[in-house]
Order: C-alpha cells, then sequence, then structure tokens
C-alpha cells in the first residue's frame, strides 16, 4: 500500500515527518490541555512538516497545514466520537502495542524500527483478535476493558472479571493545570524566536 509522504498546499509540496513516534508525540500534545489550543496545533504542524511552517511567506498556511495534518494522524478517514470510552492509549499501552507486535509479526520489535505512521495503524488493525485463544496481549487486555460483566451469573467469577478490568484499567487523565510563571515565559521565549505573534 502506498502510504503518502507528502501534502500539497497551492502547488507546493511538503515532506510529512512520517515515523510513527512523530504522530504518537503530536497525539500526545493534541490531548494536552496545559497547553493552548492555537500553540497546540503550532506544536503539531511543526513536528509533521518542521521549521518550513515558520517561513515568512509560509505562514498565511498554518490553517491549512493544520487541516492537512489532522487528516493525516486521522489515516485519512473521518474521525467520529461516538461517545464511547476508549480501550486503548498509546502512552498508557505502547509496551502492549511492542510486544504484540514482537509476537505477530516475527519479532518486528518498533524501538528498533522506523515505519510510516499510517502502517504502523494499519498493523494495529491487523493485530491478532480471536475468540478462539490466538490473541494477541493488546487485544486481550482491550477486549478485557469492554467486556462487561454483569450478564455473568456466578458471583465469584463476576468478581474476578471486575477485579481484572480494574487492573487493565486505563488511568484517567489529569485534570487542566494553570502553567508556571516559568513555562509561560518559556511559551512565550518560542513564540517570539519563531516570530509569531500570540493569539
Amino acid at each position: 500500500m502506498n502510504y503518502p509522504e507528502y501534502i500539497e498546499i497551492d502547488g507546493q509540496r511538503f515532506k510529512i515527518n512520517t515515523d510513527f513516534r512523530v504522530a504518537l508525540e503530536c497525539n500526545k500534545i493534541a490531548n494536552d490541555e496545559n497547553i493552548s489550543d492555537y500553540e497546540r496545533a503550532l506544536a503539531i504542524i511543526y513536528l509533521l512538516f518542521g521549521e518550513v511552517v515558520f517561513d515568512e511567506d509560509k505562514i498565511k498556511y498554518q490553517d491549512k497545514f493544520l487541516e492537512l495534518a489532522k487528516k493525516y494522524l486521522s489515516c485519512g478517514k473521518e474521525i467520529k466520537d461516538n461517545g464511547e470510552e476508549p480501550d486503548f492509549e498509546f502512552s498508557q499501552d505502547m509496551e502492549l502495542v511492542r510486544i504484540s507486535f514482537m509476537s505477530d509479526y516475527n519479532g518486528l520489535d518498533i524501538k528498533e524500527t522506523k515505519m510510516h505512521f499510517w502502517e504502523f495503524m494499519d498493523r494495529i488493525n491487523g493485530l491478532s483478535n480471536s475468540e478462539m485463544g490466538n490473541c494477541c496481549i493488546l487485544n486481550r487486555v482491550r477486549n478485557l476493558r469492554n467486556f462487561n460483566p454483569k450478564d455473568i451469573k456466578d458471583p465469584k467469577e463476576k468478581k474476578k472479571i471486575i477485579e481484572a478490568k480494574k487492573q487493565v484499567a486505563l488511568k484517567k487523565k489529569e485534570k487542566k493545570r494553570i502553567l508556571t510563571e516559568e513555562e509561560q515565559n518559556n511559551i512565550n521565549d518560542f513564540m517570539k524566536m519563531a516570530g509569531i505573534e500570540r493569539k
């Protein structure tokens, strides 16, 4: 499958930093409530497209860079919020991903592999997940997180499942915190250095 390597804006092509680690960092930034939406957007487009986004003649394209960054990070698919609790979180589950890749993909170690983000996501979606026992560790955990114990009649079995669900539950995100004066100054210095006025 051909994965995108470039975006195009007004007839100009811009290289995407396609390494899956970069996309995971963008995902982390996108969910960080400790920075403003504007600063978050700048950080994401900078990571994906590099310093070119701060060139004087490219500043006018910032909204387009962000739109194409979102499209790239969602693997070209429209993501709808269905209101369900997530059963997977990159930063919390990365070791499970690594082990699952090694078991399902002939010892492929993501710590030592450069891989396009879209291929990485295709491989996550292709991990073994069978009720017949052939299931990678990541999907076993995800299945347990999604399992509803209310239909289990045996109280002991039900209790065991509830306890197991607690052990693999995703940690709740911390509430937004106020930036310290030093952190705010660092952000201001970065913005000034990049020649960008804060909104």
